[in-house]
């Protein structure tokens, strides 16, 4: 099997925003452009700078920073349990490659992985699903010490899964590997966000990331003055996501965050909860005087995050490319100017095995994405042998033409006649299909071997009608094929073609 790519277009659930982002761009663009950067302060990347090197050992990358006129490609995630989704990594893995094509066009870049430990929804990242030797997946999780409210970066999970996650492993060829990374990474007592940082930065080390940990007091510090700002204009910045709202509809796209009279752009960090502004029982004022306790919501968080660095360029998935659409007014408004919006490559990784069965069963992708039920009953169809599919070939065909020669002698007599014997005729036909499909399902149901490469396959590419990258860590892939898949998955992103990519592995 060869490595293909499948159009958005062809996937499920793409939004028409997100299909006109990447194939017909004229269509969007004035929600994603602003006047060019003047500049990025050089006091304030000194400060970047002495801030990221208190969460970050990597000299080389520190120093390239430091350099004026150095940019940032930046993307982020949740951190979730165990790296969270598969497409973290891919996202990750973008943002290097960019900033590897800028530096070696003379401007140098450095990719920063923003880890978004501020968001507060637990439950979104206290699980993952990994998969076993037999496909089979299974969903890991951990319970807090305390919850409700805190920002999930500094959450203490009372255990990590590790044993589960060993079992769950045992028979992938690089198991112990893998587990004993996690193992070293995710050590008693550490936050889910020093754990999910310590994982992508051995992860992620080959490609010279720097993490950014917004809770940092440094960071914050360096924050306090766009948030100072933003808070005493919010009134401003509401009606303005209102109109660009109103914008997106009118042009038939959708607004990803819901936007009325009442929302606010701002959470209060207090007694470490991450509560509403409306909550925190403070005027504007003292709230613009005290911004480093101010945390931004899905929309200003990336004009925060694009005010404390110089960044070229940002790497995110459909949601967050639909955020910037209605960001950009804040952009204009706050910065000036925004950075290239890009959008992550997306892989379905496809291993021997499974590639095997796809052409025995003569199936793509898309063919998953109408669920299982339908993927066995096309796996049923082969199983139904050649001379009893001859006979039903040909009581089909010979039924067809004689309804056709009955339908044109009625119809030339009555035409009303003629069209119910049309209805009648479908209805014949569906029971030539019905019985077919219920010899093939038969069929399908004494075999065991093709009952189980069904389940195989829909576990391995489209899990519980989910796509791969969406629905298991990169953990798996990793303890089937090894570390230097990574290396595999970044020779693959390629900036010129913005399609998913079907790779063998």
């Amino acid at each position: 099997m060869e490595t293909a790519c499948l159009r958005h277009t062809d996937l499920p659930h793409t939004s028409r925003l997100f299909k006109d982002f990447l194939y017909s761009y004229h269509r969007v663009e004035r929600f994603y452009t602003a006047p060019p950067s003047t500049g990025y302060p050089e006091e304030r990347r000194a400060a970047l700078v002495a801030a990221l090197r208190l969460q970050n050992s990597n000299e080389a990358a520190l120093e390239r920073l430091s350099e004026p006129g150095a940019v940032t490609v930046v993307t982020g995630q949740q951190v979730g349990l165990f790296s969270g989704p598969a497409y973290t990594i891919y996202k990750a893995l973008t943002a290097a490659r960019i900033a590897q094509d800028l530096t070696s066009r003379g401007r140098p870049a450095v990719p920063v992985f923003w880890l978004a430990t501020e968001d507060h929804d637990w439950p979104e990242v206290d699980h993952v699903y990994m998969f076993d030797g037999a496909r089979q997946p299974l969903k890991l999780q951990v319970q807090a010490e305390r919850s409700g409210g805190i920002p999930v970066g500094s959450i203490r999970p009372v255990a990590w899964p590790v044993d589960e996650l060993r079992a769950a492993f045992r028979d992938l060829p690089y198991c112990e590997e893998v587990c004993d990374l996690v193992a070293e990474t995710h050590p008693q007592g550490a936050t889910m966000g020093e754990a999910f940082r310590a994982l992508l930065e051995r992860l992620l080390k080959p490609w010279g990331f720097l993490f950014l940990d917004p809770l940092h007091p440094a960071i914050r510090q360096i924050a306090a003055p766009i948030l100072s700002r933003a808070v005493r204009i919010g009134t401003d910045l509401n009606k303005l996501l209102l109109e660009r709202n109103r914008e997106l509809e009118a042009a038939g796209y959708h607004a990803q965050v819901h936007v009325d009279a009442r929302t606010s752009l701002f959470f209060v960090l207090q007694d470490g909860r991450r509560v509403p502004l409306r909550e925190a029982n403070a005027s504007v004022e003292e709230l613009a005087n005290r911004a480093e306790i101010l945390s931004p919501n899905a929309l200003l968080r990336p004009v925060v995050q694009d005010f404390i660095m110089p960044t070229a360029a940002y790497v995110g998935g459909p949601a967050e490319l639909a955020y910037f659409a209605q960001s950009q007014v804040l952009y204009e408004r706050l910065l000036g100017h925004m950075p290239r919006v890009v959008s992550r490559t997306g892989f379905t990784l496809i291993d021997t095995r499974t590639g095997k069965l796809m052409d025995r069963y003569d199936m793509k992708l898309p063919d998953f994405f109408n669920g299982e039920a339908s993927l066995r009953e096309r796996i049923a169809a082969t199983l139904v042998p050649s001379g009893l599919q001859e006979q039903f070939d040909e009581a089909t065909s010979a039924t067809t033409a004689t309804l056709d020669r009955l339908h044109r002698s009625v119809s030339a007599f009555d035409p009303t006649l003629g069209a119910s014997l049309e209805k009648s005729r479908a209805k014949i036909l569906h029971q030539f299909h019905k019985a077919q499909s219920k010899v093939a399902r038969g069929l399908m149901q004494r075999d065991d071997r093709a009952g189980a490469e069904a389940t195989w396959l829909y576990n391995a590419l489209y899990p519980q009608k989910h796509l791969q990258e969406r629905f298991y860590s990169i953990l798996p892939f990793l303890a089937l094929h090894g570390p230097d898949l990574l290396d595999r998955l970044y020779e693959h992103v390629h900036m010129d073609c913005p399609d998913h990519v079907l790779l063998p592995v």
